[in-house]
């Protein structure tokens, strides 16, 4: 086991509970999603996993050790990527890789060969000698990956680590990471785009007011929740009647009508198209495009901690 967290408490001197019993394992070779709300306990739990906070009760272990402060052979194995980018401004790329590998590795020579592999790791190579203000976000987000892996951790953190960059650097960032998993690292992966974790993820959990609500594999947490097809039709405004017809399918939840589409939401079963079709042929009913789709992990992420906004 890569890390075992049991019955973790974390309180705030305000009095505010941030980790309440939690407890979760990562196994070697996955990458887990560790998933929630704002406020939810995400970061608390990071931190004292990497003993950075003290806490009042509780367990962690990571590579089947008891981890503390003063675990240097752990820290070794361990790569974090934080949402900041944080880099020097007044080295290169070169040398920023150098640098935080440094902290690592002490042989010159070893550590000079793995620079030059996470320069080539995040495709850095033709910006070796810029200075991190002249890169664009992007690329500063792919070196702030390359400062964190340099060293060959087992273990990499990544906390939001595609927020505010380019559809081309996002999708570079995440072939890293899925490639990085495949080399032997286990990767412990958070981001608020539920489409990058259903691409990435083996087993995801999802955390709120410091507690586990969900855990399981993609399959496994979309099964939690009664929540199926989405059939979405393109058609001019149909009547009332077409709407309580339609309503009164068997397993349908709900349907409306926006922005020239009929949203018809199904539970979980088999399709309700043909069942829609005969009812739109019966009232003579013309549409133009018919969409059907599952439940995505967005969807389920909502269902489970609510619509509503977290400012922190």
């Amino acid at each position: 086991m890569v890390v075992k967290i049991e019955n973790l408490h974390k309180t705030y001197k305000n009095k505010v509970k941030a980790l309440n019993n939690l407890s979760f394992q990562v196994r070697d070779g996955e990458i887990f999603g560790l998933l929630g709300p704002n406020g939810s306990g995400k970061t608390t739990c990071i931190n004292c996993m990497l003993a950075l906070l003290k806490y009042e009760e509780g367990t962690i272990e990571i590579f089947n050790q008891p981890m503390t402060a003063t675990s240097y052979d752990i820290k070794r194995n361990i790569g974090v990527i934080t949402q900041n980018v944080a880099v020097f401004n007044v080295l290169t790329v070169w040398e920023n890789i150098d640098y935080f590998c440094g902290l690592y590795v002490a042989d010159k020579e070893e550590r000079h060969k793995l620079v030059e592999e996470a320069i080539q790791f995040v495709a850095l190579d033709e910006f070796r000698n810029f200075y991190p203000h002249k890169l664009s976000g992007g690329l500063l987000r792919r070196l702030h990956i390359a400062c964190g892996i340099a060293h060959k951790p087992k273990l990499i953190i990544l906390d939001e680590p595609t927020v505010g960059v380019d559809p081309q650097s996002r999708n570079k960032i995440l072939e890293g990471i899925k490639k990085l998993n495949q080399e032997g690292a286990t990767i412990i992966y958070t981001s608020h785009y539920m489409e990058e974790v259903e691409f990435l993820c083996d087993y995801i959990l999802i955390m709120d007011k410091g507690k586990v609500i969900a855990e399981g594999s993609k399959e496994e947490i979309k099964s939690m929740i009664d929540l199926g097809e989405t059939i979405e039709i393109e058609l001019t405004e149909p009547n009332e009647d077409i709407i309580q017809d339609i309503q009164k399918i068997n397993n349908v939840n709900k349907v409306y009508y926006k922005d020239k589409l009929l949203v018809v939401k199904s539970g979980k079963g088999k399709t309700n198209i043909p069942a829609v079709l005969e009812i739109l042929n019966k009232h003579q009913l013309e549409y133009e495009k018919i969409y059907s789709e599952l439940p995505t992990l967005n969807d389920v992420f909502l269902e489970i901690t609510g619509k509503e906004l977290r400012d922190q």
